[in-house]
């Protein structure tokens, strides 16, 4: 499927067919990731219902036949900063620019609320880094900065469209489980009137 086939936008709460979707994509994609995040369909479902509150921002990538192929979030959480929470792309979409394309289109959104910087905390539970298994004290960043990828970690990911690590939090989620935080300079964007579907801007 070509990326212009792609459409991005806000997902409503009238979209129950969409919404479902959103919940079904968190459990398949971090059943192995990140196991204890969302544990049951319950839990992956009220999370989505929580990114359509007042303030927040809930995108989703559409694909043909009002597929969900791609759901991404931003938490308005400082003056001037959001924190991307979360991101994820269905398993047989991945690898096509479609992440990328969610993470540019909430990059502008940031942007037009008045936003600055855009940050995430990526965990690491499962050992696919050189942080994983270790302890960080007493100076966890001289180990942030000998930071490897093992087995696929999506830092690596935020990388590539511009984010830089900033931080770590050792024993984030159990001894030898921490959290890696990445952050990210927002370009400027004008407001704009939001049409019913958009596309999103190529990063």
């Amino acid at each position: 499927m070509e990326l212009s086939e792609i459409a991005i936008h806000d997902l409503r709460s009238s979209d129950k067919n969409a919404i479902q979707q959103a919940a079904q994509l968190l459990l398949d994609a971090f059943r192995t990731l990140v196991p204890d995040a969302w544990e049951t369909w319950d839990d992956a479902l009220e999370e989505v219902q929580e990114s359509l509150q007042p303030g927040r921002i809930s995108r989703v990538a559409i694909a043909h036949e009002q597929e969900v192929v791609g759901w991404i979030g931003g938490v308005p959480t400082y003056s001037h900063a959001w924190e991307l929470h979360p991101l994820v792309v269905k398993s047989s979409y991945q690898r096509q620019g479609i992440g990328r394309r969610l993470v540019a289109d909430l990059e502008m959104q940031v942007s037009v609320r008045g936003g600055l910087t855009l940050y995430l905390g990526s965990d690491d539970e499962t050992g696919l880094t050189s942080l994983a298994d270790q302890d960080l004290y007493p100076n966890p960043l001289e180990h942030l900065a000998t930071l490897q990828n093992h087995q696929g970690h999506p830092y690596t990911f935020y990388q590539k469209v511009g984010f830089v690590l900033v931080g770590v939090i050792p024993d984030a989620n159990g001894l030898g489980k921490p959290d890696i935080w990445l952050a990210k300079r927002v370009k400027k964007s004008e407001p704009q009137e939001e049409p019913g579907y958009t596309e999103a801007v190529e990063p």
